[in-house]
């Protein structure tokens, strides 16, 4: 599917993917260390990760005006040493209010400065037959590289007797990591990113404004459209972050396999999401914006059995064949639910500002679901705070069901036109 030469940019492109947001998401990994170390509730762990959304967000909003403009391996490589060095700063063991001040910073470096220009460079890889299987298999390239690093620091973490050493240990690799991978993807891009111009570059209009590409993007309903079911996808994912203390509190999961759950639930599923997503949605449906309507019905469904079933006399490996085979659905979403900008036909001058446009939105509920998760299993301890979640993400995935029949219907009636 790609050259030799793209495939080089390709591999950089998840080798970036892969290691800026482990600090970010260091929940994944160390969510009971994070407790333990750093002295934080459920609640003020969901706190930090919404204080982290809303920078995000506002950077999502500022980064349309130059996710198309600014040269790519400077954004990467300067995003991914800064996220580093705020992994040092992390080490030391900060306050509450010093880990709050490091999470909004890590919505500058991670999402504001690389996330839109990552996808724009995945997408400009392949024409618009090839969406869904080039985001399938970079988010199975990221979940590789997501998981080697992620167990090479649970294994340090273990190494150094699981203790405060050991988790400040696991912090330093992962700031050690993206220093090194920024430096590398600065002098490597440099050659690579010459090469990925498709004809979708070469036939954009190149003396559109970016004024005028901004008001073609905010007055296109179908970027609306995508932006929206990202949301409701992004609102259903953010309750996965919580299937952990779940396991932990209501199954007994015992506290050495928790870190290693995490990483499967987080990292693990992608490398299994991101190809059958991709493929299903190219090979079979056709459509990513299709296979989004079919898994938003499958994910309600599925939570909606979640919320009944007798949990307390079910045995563990159940408990987590049960939310690891919802989590591998959502996962298969992640893979493709930017793929409806390329599958809808936008031109390339304007992918960038649709893809900063549909993050600015579909990553918001992050700014609120992941602190009202936590509250809410802060005041209903036990299967009752459990099952409100569960609740709640089933919503948004009803949501999701009505919002992207609207874009299948949208895509093919413009596609239907564009042929006549």
């Amino acid at each position: 599917m790609l050259t030799k030469k793209k495939w080089t940019l390709f591999s950089l492109l998840i080798l970036c993917g892969g290691t800026i947001y482990k600090l970010p998401s260091l929940k994944d990994a160390f969510y009971i260390p994070m407790q333990e170390y750093f002295h934080l509730t459920n609640g003020q762990i969901g706190n930090a990760m919404s204080v982290n959304s809303i920078v995000t967000t506002i950077g999502f909003f500022l980064s349309v005006y130059f996710s198309d403009k600014l040269p790519r391996r400077f954004t990467m490589s300067f995003s991914l040493v800064a996220t580093g060095l705020l992994g040092l700063y992390l080490s030391t063991m900060p306050g509450y209010w010093g880990i709050l001040f490091v999470w909004a910073l890590f919505g500058v470096t991670c999402d504001m400065l690389n996330w839109p220009v990552l996808l724009k460079s995945v997408s400009l890889l392949g024409d618009s037959t090839q969406q869904g299987r080039l985001f399938g298999f970079f988010e199975t390239g990221r979940g590789i590289v997501d998981t080697i690093v992620a167990f090479s620091a649970l294994a340090i973490f273990a190494a150094l007797g699981g203790t405060l050493l050991g988790f400040r240990g696991g912090i330093l690799f992962y700031s050690i990591t993206a220093i090194v991978v920024g430096i590398v993807i600065f002098f490597v891009m440099k050659s690579a990113e010459h090469s990925d111009t498709p004809a979708r570059i070469a036939s954009a209009p190149a003396s559109d404004s970016q004024n005028n590409k901004m008001g073609s993007v905010l007055k296109n309903k179908t970027v609306w459209l995508v932006a929206c079911s990202v949301f409701c996808v992004y609102s259903v994912y953010c309750g996965l972050t919580f299937f952990i203390p779940f396991l932990s509190n209501i199954y007994a999961l015992p506290v050495a396999l928790v870190g290693a759950y995490g990483i499967i639930n987080q990292y693990g599923l992608k490398m299994i999401g991101g190809p059958v997503g991709g493929m299903i949605a190219d090979k079979v449906l056709k459509s990513p914006s299709r296979y989004l309507f079919l898994t938003f019905i499958i994910s309600a469904i599925m939570l909606g059995v979640l919320i009944v079933l007798p949990h307390e006399n079910m045995s563990v490996y159940m408990g987590m064949l049960c939310t690891l085979s919802f989590g591998a659905v959502i996962f298969t979403q992640r893979a493709v639910f930017f793929a409806p900008i390329g599958e809808s036909g936008i031109e390339a001058s304007q992918t960038g500002s649709a893809m900063a446009m549909s993050s600015f939105i579909g990553y918001a509920p992050a700014m609120f679901c992941f602190s009202l998760y936590g509250h809410i299993l802060d005041k209903f301890p036990g299967m009752a705070g459990y099952q409100i979640v569960f609740g709640l993400m089933a919503c948004f995935a009803c949501a999701g069901i009505i919002i992207s029949g609207i874009l299948v219907s949208r895509i093919r009636k413009n596609n239907n036109a564009r042929v006549n």
